[in-house]
């Protein structure tokens, strides 16, 4: 790969350049718009409002034709390659705009429909994704299961050409504004764990369903409980056959992976570390300019790495996604303990009274949320000790057993 951007490359970059100066201000240091969390706000009113602009925001993506440059034109895209994705989010990054609120839905279910859904399905939902009418959230991980996703127990009985839900969902990102969610559902327990789940569109205003935030340490409900008791979803909402969820739950999970791992807002972020250290007089600490420089070395590391993926993605997200999100995973441990080395005695105050009014704070909180998301360092770890290195697998004395017999 030739990590030096070519004359096509270059123009495009200048093309989203000069439309970003047109359309958005520049981002200011220690302000991150895509997380309303950080501003030191944290009520029900500021985090409507940066919902609304959001919302309003993209719609001006969908108008300009950049929503979702990967995806295919008659959806809203523009059937372009994914060096085109990565230099618009490395732009994107550097202004005072939040698209972040629609990740789940474009970045993540989009793909998903696309790859599994009917002509309907992708009429129905694709473009109002990207229009920005519809929120999106992921209903995968229960109370028992969680690294086990498959052991799930939520289950979906058929009635006519509807399904039953009933069952508990857990850690769900933005359940509390989203209007459709990605469920998976045991339809089948009488087949092995990973066979007997189906995946299914979920109304998230449909009767029966209580959605219920967790504060987190942040002060922040970014997750949720999700209670679904007898809520009805048609047959006409199922994603992909019966009993295949565990392929669907797959390709969502390699674009989660991606999404967590690929971001735009490194190079950003880091310019920030710089101007923290020097506001704080550390600028020429020799042990904080060799962290500093780890923290650029990371961050250079975990762009190549995302870029081989995407230059992969139409081949199929394989386990390089997998490596892309352990790394990120530790990159945003390290800078997080960074961004408090950086403060100093500062790094102790909170929300008003700290720098940048608890920024920094916020992301030294805010990253086990991204750490355990998309999967665990563990499971990541495993993906990759099974599948790139060849290791032999764990012990899974449960594999090959009916779900109904497993304990629990």
């Amino acid at each position: 790969m030739d990590f030096e951007e070519n004359p096509e490359e270059i123009a495009f970059r200048a093309e989203v350049t000069g439309w970003f100066d047109a359309h958005a201000k520049l981002r200011v240091e220690g302000k991150d718009p895509e997380h309303f969390m950080f501003s030191g706000d944290s009520s029900a009113e500021a985090e409507k409002a940066h919902i609304d602009q959001a919302k309003a925001w993209q719609q001006v993506l969908f108008d300009a034709g950049w929503a979702a440059i990967t995806w295919p034109p008659e959806w809203g895209g523009r059937g372009g390659p994914g060096w085109q994705q990565r230099i618009f989010n490395e732009v994107q990054s550097r202004y005072d705009v939040a698209a972040g609120v629609f990740s789940v839905g474009i970045a993540m279910a989009g793909p998903t429909i696309i790859a599994y859904g009917t002509e309907d399905q992708q009429a129905r939902f694709l473009p109002a994704m990207l229009k920005g009418d519809d929120v999106w959230c992921q209903l995968f991980s229960e109370p028992g299961a969680g690294s086990d996703l498959a052991g799930l127990r939520t289950r979906a009985e058929l009635d006519g050409d509807e399904w039953t839900v009933n069952g508990q969902k857990v850690w769900t990102s933005g359940a509390h504004f989203s209007d459709w969610g990605l469920l998976l559902a045991r339809t089948d327990v009488d087949v092995p764990k990973h066979r007997g789940i189906t995946a299914f569109l979920v109304d998230m205003h449909a009767p029966g369903i209580d959605v219920r935030p967790l504060r987190q340490i942040t002060g922040v409900a970014h997750f949720n409980e999700v209670f679904m008791t007898d809520v009805r979803v048609a047959d006409a909402n199922r994603l992909g056959p019966v009993g295949e969820g565990w392929r669907v739950a797959q390709v969502m999970l390699a674009n989660e992976r991606m999404l967590i791992g690929g971001g735009g807002s490194g190079r950003t972020r880091f310019h920030d570390y710089i101007a923290l250290a020097t506001r704080h007089g550390v600028g020429d600490d020799p042990v904080m300019r060799q962290e500093l420089a780890r923290s650029f070395t990371r961050l250079q590391i975990l762009k190549w790495l995302g870029w081989r993926a995407r230059s992969r993605k139409d081949q199929g997200l394989g386990p390089e996604a997998s490596v892309l999100k352990l790394l990120a995973s530790m990159r945003t441990e390290q800078d997080g303990n960074l961004v408090m080395a950086l403060q100093g005695a500062n790094g102790l105050l909170y929300g008003n009274d700290a720098p940048n009014h608890g920024y920094w704070n916020q992301l030294f909180l805010m990253q086990w949320s991204s750490r355990i998301g998309g999967g665990t360092e563990q499971i990541q770890r495993n993906v990759i000790g099974e599948r790139v290195l060849g290791l032999p697998p764990d012990v899974r004395v449960d594999k090959t057993v009916a779900f109904r017999e497993l304990p629990g």
